[in-house]
């Protein structure tokens, strides 16, 4: 039964569309309207609101690394499956008709819940390339690519197939993002473009 209890723990946590209602109950509209249609903290940032999109962020990491921490404490060992299923929750909830985000910020908070020194490198490459580059999918799917070689790297070879097979959804889910930046359309952050 334990397995069961984390896969549905994880997914009902991760399924909660945070930037949706958030930008709802702050009057900013249906933000599956706005921008890209995205649910995630880079299009909640398209309504001109830092607040909304600091907060979704930080509550759509959030529900990823809880979603591991409760399993760990309750449901010993089964914490590697909380996090997928928590990841798999975001990107395609239930809730929204299995339209969801891209996942980059929950499988942050789900990597550093899991083990948090390759949490740390996913962060750096986030920001480090969200500063430089100053284009969200790029900084998004470098980090996660970073997730499995840094838990490689540090031993976690436990860690690497569930990253890896997560990082490959986050790549995914940017497939348009990935035609937009060949063609040089791809917009930078803090353009109002979808």
């Amino acid at each position: 039964m334990a397995p069961a209890g984390a896969l549905l723990l994880g997914y009902l946590l991760g399924s909660i569309p945070f930037g949706v209602l958030l930008t709802r109950a702050a009057g900013a509209g249906d933000l599956r309207q706005i921008g890209s249609g995205n649910i995630g903290a880079t299009n909640v940032l398209r309504t001109g609101r830092k607040g909304l999109a600091a907060a979704t962020l930080l509550l759509d990491m959030a529900k990823g690394a809880v979603a591991v921490l409760i399993a760990a404490t309750f449901l010993p060992g089964t914490d590697a499956l909380a996090a997928t299923a928590a990841f798999i929750g975001h990107c395609y909830p239930v809730w929204l008709k299995f339209r969801g985000g891209k996942g980059v910020a929950t499988l942050m908070g789900v990597v550093l819940a899991l083990y948090w020194p390759s949490g740390l490198v996913y962060a750096a490459v986030w920001l480090g390339l969200l500063a430089t580059v100053r284009i969200s999918s790029v900084s998004g799917m470098a980090a996660a690519v970073s997730a499995p070689v840094s838990a490689a790297f540090f031993g976690r070879i436990d860690l690497v197939l569930m990253l890896l097979a997560l990082a490959l959804i986050v790549l995914w889910k940017h497939r348009e993002n990935i035609d937009r930046l060949l063609s040089g359309s791809e917009p930078r952050v803090g353009s109002k473009r979808g």
